[in-house]
């Protein structure tokens, strides 16, 4: 996970400095948007790794249900996808339709991976699923890299990122080959089939909500500011990303123990307390190294935001508090959690439409960001109190 998150970061870096502000705040946006797009991806991972870990004797029924979901999800999100990307190349003011239908045809492999993944991590395959992780980042890098090193345009950047994403595919195929399961008949594997697909459900608009929270604040500087400016706000994501995948294998190794009863207290804990140390050690780095922080989000044509990178690394270490609390909610299937983050994207595209500066916005998202951390550490707190089931679906 680490190798991939530093060559998703890498890809960004390239994009950031070969593209320069105004045409890598496109880029960032799409990116953005992308994940906002994917975020069944999110959910079927989620519900995977959960009920394969929890209920092993479901397998066949489990495993069946999430791939052939995977699959219908992802040809119809991409479909629904490439027929909006006149609006998307509104949106984000892009140089023509192209980029955003790469985009749109992005969303299905990125869409399978997650629910291939999702089996591997419930089965605990840590090497197949450590390739694919593998294969996430590396290529990107690589392929979109060489793609802008041709041609320094929007579409050449997502020519690579679509090349790129199929590649986790077919290593998971290729992992998963043999997984194929005899017709479901028994009245428990098809009430097991559909619970799986309500937890879906349930865990992607959750997970929605704060892909949204987390993402669409590009999206809002591309709207609210001039392109230079955007393209400023955009660099300086690069340390909130940054910030935010650094620590995220912990939600995965945490995860299994914070859906067990016994054990879940105590994992949160662990979970928030790694999480606010690691935030707080970036704060300080981007703080006292900002020239350093500087060369890898683009160089000199981005040193208008170099003083105000700590506020953006802050940014990532709240998200990531954010991330854990939210895993946290999907691990009791619980529903306040996506209410309270729902209400948290609401509050941001709502504050951040009044913003028109760069600190003015990053200032306005932090503060949001924090409101959500506090009401969900609230409710773990209620939960752990009052040890019932009201909370959850």
């Amino acid at each position: 996970m680490a190798v991939m998150n530093i060559g998703t970061y890498a890809f960004q870096m390239v994009a950031a400095r070969l593209l320069g502000p105004s045409q890598y705040g496109a880029v960032a946006g799409m990116m953005a948007l992308l994940m906002v797009l994917s975020v069944v991806q999110l959910g079927l991972q989620a519900t995977a790794a959960r009920r394969i870990a929890a209920a092993p004797a479901d397998v066949a029924a489990i495993e069946q249900t999430i791939l052939t979901t995977t699959w219908r999800a992802a040809l119809l999100l991409g479909a629904v996808a490439v027929a909006a990307s006149p609006a998307v190349a509104w949106l984000l003011r892009l140089d023509g339709l192209l980029p955003a239908v790469l985009l749109g045809m992005c969303v299905v492999p990125v869409t399978v991976m997650g629910g291939q993944a999702g089996v591997l991590q419930g089965e605990r395959r840590w090497l197949p699923l450590s390739l694919v992780y593998l294969s996430v980042g590396v290529p990107r890098v690589l392929l979109g890299g060489g793609c802008l090193l041709i041609a320094a345009t929007e579409t050449s950047a997502m020519v690579g990122v679509l090349a790129a994403s199929w590649l986790p595919v077919l290593i998971g195929s290729w992992t998963l080959r043999n997984r194929t399961h005899d017709a479901i008949v028994t009245a428990h594997d098809r009430e097991v089939r559909r619970d799986v697909r309500r937890e879906t459900y349930g865990s992607s608009a959750a997970l929605l909500a704060f892909v949204a929270l987390s993402n669409l604040d590009v999206v809002v500087a591309r709207n609210v500011l001039d392109d230079h400016l955007a393209g400023l706000y955009a660099g300086g994501l690069i340390v909130t990303k940054a910030v935010l995948f650094l620590p995220q294998f912990a939600v995965v190794i945490l995860f299994p123990s914070m859906s067990t009863a016994g054990e879940s207290r105590a994992a949160v804990l662990r979970g928030l307390a790694f999480l606010t140390g690691i935030g707080v050690a970036c704060v300080a780095g981007a703080y006292l190294l900002s020239d350093l922080a500087l060369v890898f989000i683009g160089g000199d044509e981005y040193d208008d935001v170099q003083g105000r990178l700590w506020l953006f690394a802050a940014l990532g270490g709240l998200l990531a508090v954010l991330q854990l609390l939210v895993y946290a909610g999907l691990a009791k299937r619980g529903r306040w959690t996506k209410y309270f983050v729902t209400l948290g994207v609401i509050a941001m595209l709502a504050a951040g439409a009044l913003a028109s500066t760069v600190t003015g916005l990053a200032v306005t998202v932090a503060v949001v960001d924090m409101t959500v951390v506090a009401l969900l550490v609230a409710l773990q707190v209620f939960r752990g109190r009052k040890g019932t089931e009201t909370l959850e679906e």
